[in-house]
């Protein structure tokens, strides 16, 4: 288990409207709420939103930094902050990029992948496509 120093430098804690300004630049589909940042993803249902979390765990374990999950039956919501600094900082945005990433990947949509994703058959959806902006 790797060492943490005793005590780290704090971190920039971003003010309100620059997390709506840099939400708003990268990654559209995530909003402030307080503290925290945020993202609802839809899902087909159960079995899909717990393997949604299990992606994100992942990611929150490999960058160790942990969001508040609340998990449903056709969605999970992810909300980020650094708890230590009080608020949103650049390892809130890093997390949720990478989250964006792994849950976003449609290797089907892509004209260069060898992979063909999941069937457009509704009986095997997993996460459902967002709503437009």
């Amino acid at each position: 288990m790797p060492e943490h120093a005793a005590e780290a430098p704090r971190e920039r804690v971003y003010s309100a409207e620059d997390v709506e300004a840099r939400l708003r630049a990268q990654l559209p589909r995530w909003s402030r709420d307080g503290a925290c940042i945020q993202r609802r993803f839809r899902t087909a249902g159960w079995k899909a939103s717990v393997l949604a979390v299990g992606a994100v765990a992942h990611l929150a374990e490999a960058a160790w930094h942990h969001p508040d999950l609340a998990v449903g039956y056709d969605h999970v919501l992810v909300r980020l902050s650094t708890h230590s600094a009080g608020g949103v900082t650049d390892k809130d945005f890093e997390l949720a990029s990478r989250i964006e990433q792994l849950l976003g990947w449609r290797p089907g949509a892509q004209a260069d992948s060898a992979l063909e994703g999941t069937p457009d058959d509704p009986r095997y959806a997993y996460l459902l496509p967002d709503e437009p902006l």
